[in-house]
């Protein structure tokens, strides 16, 4: 028959385990900081290209209304 670990094995395997358990939490977290921070950067920049692409819709539409504006106000 094998005897158990004592307890102080036991604790420190405990401890052990809690470590790696907590370093692994950790990797993941840091993971998910970064890929957050990817993610946020790949929207803002989308957002950024849409907000561009409305402002030049915008001075298009201007541009027609202004040009409008001169055929009909002229003599």
């Amino acid at each position: 028959m094998v005897a158990p670990d004592s307890g102080a094995r036991t604790r420190r395997r405990i401890a052990n385990e809690a470590r790696r358990a907590a370093d692994v939490a950790r990797a993941v977290a840091d993971r998910a900081e970064r890929l957050a921070a990817a993610v946020g950067a790949q929207v803002d920049h989308a957002l950024g290209r849409e907000e561009e692409a409305a402002w030049k819709r915008v001075a298009r539409l201007r541009d027609g209304v202004q040009r409008y504006s001169r055929t009909v106000m002229a003599p």
